[in-house]
């Protein structure tokens, strides 16, 4: 048994009946999500695309790969990677390789984030949508990056899987 208690834009917040594998009968709250697509893009320098953008949410700016929710249930996730990143960065990438995909928050929420590993970049404009608030677009070393997920200042969890998995895929980590 299911019953919605909210249905905005992007989630739809269920309250859901359940029987758990040990038997135990419970309600649950669910948030549904349509997925979204990340990514890593990876210049030939070795340094990747970064944007400080505002999350109302976590109560300030947050350093983020380029991501996005995917635009139908039917949407490819490397189509959804691809326009996200040319719209948050100008960035356009001839290769997109599929890294992982990952559940955000499994405890109530069933979004899945696709990540990707974007090469061959190429400049183009960006365009931001009205609900973006990006105050910067960055290019860091990889390895440095990496180095900010130790200090603190890169908290997201999309990114830090998404900037750890690309490193693992260009031999920068074991």
């Amino acid at each position: 048994m299911s019953r919605q208690i909210y249905k905005g834009r992007i989630v739809d917040l269920r309250l859901e009946h359940v029987t758990l594998p040990n038997g135990h009968a419970v309600d649950l709250e669910v948030m549904h999500h349509p997925g979204a697509s990340a990514v890593a893009a990876v210049d030939d320098a070795r340094q990747v695309v970064l944007i400080r953008q505002y999350r109302h949410a976590a109560g300030g700016y947050l350093w983020e790969l380029p991501a996005g929710i995917l635009a139908s249930p039917d949407e490819a996730p490397a189509a959804c990677a691809a326009r996200e990143l040319r719209e948050e960065t100008g960035v356009v990438a001839a290769e997109l390789r599929h890294l992982a995909t990952i559940f955000t928050t499994p405890g109530f929420c069933d979004e899945r984030i696709h990540l990707f590993l974007a090469e061959q970049l190429t400049t183009d404009a960006h365009a931001h949508e009205a609900d973006e608030v990006i105050a910067e677009i960055a290019r860091i070393p990889l390895v440095e990056a990496l180095g900010r997920i130790r200090t603190g200042e890169i908290v997201d969890g999309k990114t830090i899987a998404g900037l750890h998995l690309a490193a693992a895929a260009l031999g920068l980590v074991p």
